[in-house]
């Protein structure tokens, strides 16, 4: 139970880890333009995605199960991520 605690702290702390370095660069420089809705949009994701892999962690048994699954969790989520980036599908979920 605790290891399971210790990998929840992990996620929240990278989560927070990672958003700092956009954080950082909009303080520092112009080049990066985040705006309050980048920081949760990128939040959610980051956490979600870190939230769906500790599931499978916890409910799937079989290795080559957990590795599939988590390897689609991770296609999805820079999949999702480069949409928003750059609109690499054109879909209106990216912005104009």
């Amino acid at each position: 139970m605790i290891t399971q605690n210790k990998r929840l702290t992990g996620i929240l702390l990278a989560v927070a880890t990672l958003l700092l370095i956009p954080f950082i660069g909009t303080l520092v420089s112009t080049e990066v333009n985040w705006g309050i809705f980048d920081f949760i949009v990128a939040g959610i994701l980051l956490l979600g995605t870190g939230l769906m892999v500790e599931f499978v962690l916890r409910k799937v048994r079989k290795p080559e199960y957990r590795i599939a699954f988590i390897a689609a969790i991770l296609l999805i989520l820079f999949l999702v991520w480069a949409e928003l980036a750059v609109g690499l599908f054109g879909t209106p979920f990216a912005g104009s």
